[in-house]
């Protein structure tokens, strides 16, 4: 079972706002003594999660919890919008499938960086990402 230690949410309405979510989720890795690779992971997945709302839906929240589960730490990040909405979410998953003409890894990228990942996504009503990256011992 989950406790969650700590919880703050997040504006996510301009691109400043990506930098300073990107920050936080970085210093709580840092203070729980993450290893190099899930820091850069779990803060590389926030950075591209955060650009989605922002670009696709025009704005949203992040909510960012340090939780633990036993003996193990970890970040959790659930970033909402109230955005168009994924018409086809395994498509987007899948990697290489972009909107903004960009690459398209945002999505599938942050997938492979995360230890758990779960999308849920309504056509005209948003889209809801939430990942979570374990501390390695």
């Amino acid at each position: 079972m989950e406790t969650v230690l700590s919880t703050q949410d997040m504006r996510l309405d301009v691109e400043d706002d990506i930098i300073l979510a990107r920050r936080r989720v970085r210093e709580i890795a840092e203070s729980r003594r993450f290893d190099a690779f899930a820091t850069a992971a779990i803060t590389t997945a926030a950075s591209e999660l955060a650009r989605n709302v922002l670009v696709h839906a025009g704005g949203g929240v992040v909510t960012i919890e340090e939780v633990q589960n036993g003996t193990r730490i970890g970040i959790r990040l659930c970033f909402r919008d109230e955005g168009p909405g994924i018409p086809d979410v395994q498509r987007v998953l899948a990697g290489g499938f972009s909107t903004a003409r960009s690459m398209g890894l945002g999505l599938s990228g942050s997938r492979r960086l995360v230890d758990a990942f779960e999308l849920t996504s309504e056509v005209g009503k948003g889209t809801t990402v939430t990942v979570v990256k374990w501390k390695r011992f």
